[in-house]
């Protein structure tokens, strides 16, 4: 199994800055072993009758990295390419991410190879349901809470709801975060990844001396977390001016209007033709000066090939996993971009969705500035202590993001010890 996963690209990825962060902490081989393997690979035939009579079956996926410092957490993806080995280096990363944010929460991911785009809403809750259903026994309020990501939405965590309240005979909204309100969820679920992104990107620029009003963006990724991040930059003054997704990419040197961009993707299924910016080749898109570049779409997309060509003075990292190690080493020999990486840049969704699993756990909501103002504080306290730590020890950001949260998990296990 080891070998198999190596073998995908993303979590051969996932493992290279792990091991590059175990080898700067010194772990000791027993731990280190221990914190690098999932504790799970749970892997499921999901069959549906499609609506037109024709059954087909799916492969689902549901990794569970650890649980030595309380349940798992991770979103629920649906997309054509989803596979074992990305799911787990996804799992991983979340591990580090929560431990990063001082979040009582193993790493979690899970998805299905599907394809949303050619499938009717009753076909999708055929899928997530049936999905649901046959992972039940390794799921729980205290074992793993799914979210939404990519290709899934609030709804299909609602579906997850009704799956499992059904099964428990009782509603049980703690089973899931970043559902609709009206099943408790929180307030301000939805924007709290693209926010946290625009955050970060405030304090990044206050390091720097970088005004918001006189500043730039481009954004990889015009989905939740993009649209957030935009939205957000764009109410902090910062002018956005290339966007791109899946049909392509805009430009205007002028700015663009976000939520008009995001009415006409929403009615075109795109952002390619908007008439108020020129199209540009999303390749040469990332590579534009700007003052942040925010890729917040798929992995690797930072690679060797262009990230000597990077004219960004931030780069934040909306996505998981978007800049691949012989990228990270460009950059860092370049010495002239501030990297917020992945497991802090975007570590806003996972925190809103902590603060909804205590909601739920307490019943009782919070209010969206409660919410926000929870998230900004959180977020405020683990940038610093990034930048502290690789001030202190003259390491990247990332190294230094990864060794607060892998040091964290590797220091409770040693304390747990190993059973039997």
């Amino acid at each position: 199994m080891k070998k198999d996963l190596m073998r995908n690209k993303v979590f051969a990825m996932a493992a290279s800055q792990f091991d590059r962060t175990a080898d700067f902490l010194g772990l000791d081989n027993a731990v280190r072993e221990r914190c690098k393997w999932p504790k799970r690979l749970i892997t499921v035939t999901v069959p549906i009758q499609r609506d037109s009579g024709e059954t087909e079956v799916f492969f689902g996926y549901r990794v569970q990295h650890h649980l030595s410092r309380g349940p798992v957490k991770g979103g629920l993806r649906f997309h054509p390419d989803v596979n074992l080995g990305e799911v787990a280096a996804l799992a991983m990363w979340m591990n580090w991410k929560c431990a990063l944010m001082d979040l009582p929460y193993g790493g979690g991911k899970g998805g299905v190879s599907c394809d949303p785009r050619q499938m009717s809403e009753h076909e999708m809750e055929s899928v997530t349901r049936r999905f649901a259903t046959e992972i039940l026994p390794f799921i729980g309020p205290e074992t793993d809470v799914m979210a939404p990501d990519m290709g899934t939405n609030a709804q299909t965590m609602a579906w997850i709801t009704d799956v499992y309240s059904t099964h428990k005979g009782y509603l049980a909204p703690d089973i899931v975060t970043g559902k609709p309100v009206e099943l408790q969820g929180s307030q301000g679920r939805d924007m709290a990844t693209g926010h946290g992104v625009a955050f970060l990107i405030t304090r990044a620029f206050s390091k720097l001396k970088i005004k918001e009003k006189d500043a730039s963006a481009i954004i990889q990724g015009f989905g939740n977390v993009g649209y957030h991040a935009a939205r957000t930059l764009s109410r902090y003054g910062v002018s956005i001016r290339g966007i791109s997704d899946v049909t392509g990419a805009v430009w205007n040197e002028a700015g663009i209007d976000v939520d008009k961009l995001k009415e006409y993707a929403d009615k075109t299924g795109g952002v390619i033709g908007f008439p108020d910016a020129a199209p540009i080749d999303p390749d040469d898109l990332l590579i534009q000066p700007c003052d942040a570049l925010v890729p917040a779409a798929l992995e690797r997309v930072i690679n060797d090939k262009n990230a000597q060509q990077l004219q960004c003075r931030v780069l934040a990292e909306g996505a998981n996993g978007p800049t691949t190690p012989n990228a990270d080493a460009i950059i860092e020999q370049r010495d002239d971009i501030f990297l917020i990486p992945d497991i802090l840049c975007n570590a806003g969704g996972v925190t809103v969705s902590y603060f909804e699993w205590v909601q739920n756990l307490q019943r009782y909501q919070w209010t969206e500035e409660e919410v926000i103002t929870k998230l900004e504080t959180k977020l405020e306290t683990a940038f610093e202590k990034v930048i502290w730590f690789s001030e202190q020890n003259k390491t990247p950001h990332r190294v230094s993001a990864l060794a607060l949260g892998i040091s964290e998990v590797a220091a409770t296990k040693s304390i747990r010890g190993l059973f039997p």
